[in-house]
């Protein structure tokens, strides 16, 4: 669902936000508080302080998007803020371990290869 709109990067608030903030209010954060751009085609993910919940912040186009995601039973495994960062950057494939329940630090995945050479 995500991954089919060229989506330039990830953003985790550390923080719990409001969940009555929407898509205004959300936007805010991520300009005054996060120092970033809305509109730059990165998702912006946001938990309550539950963190049973989340809200994405996407631009597309013409307009934002808004996920969001409430679990029935269990919590997401939110990183712990340890640095006086107010968000981080993170890969599609760890919000998508983060979404399915699952640490986004996995130690027996597989390591991306940088090296683009064909023997």
């Amino acid at each position: 669902m995500l991954g089919c709109y060229g989506i330039s990067g990830v953003h985790l608030a550390l923080e719990p936000v409001d969940f009555r903030k929407s898509i205004n209010g959300l936007s805010i954060i991520v300009q005054e508080s996060f120092d970033l751009d809305p509109f730059d085609c990165s998702l912006y993910v946001f938990c309550n302080k539950n963190r049973d919940k989340i809200k994405i912040l996407f631009w597309e186009n013409n307009g934002f998007w808004l996920y969001y995601k409430r679990l029935e039973k269990g919590r997401f495994d939110w990183p712990e803020k340890s640095t006086s960062q107010k968000a981080i950057a993170v890969s599609e494939r760890e919000l998508s371990w983060l979404l399915d329940g699952l640490p986004m630090k996995q130690a027996k995945a597989h390591k991306p290869i940088r090296e683009r050479l064909i023997i």
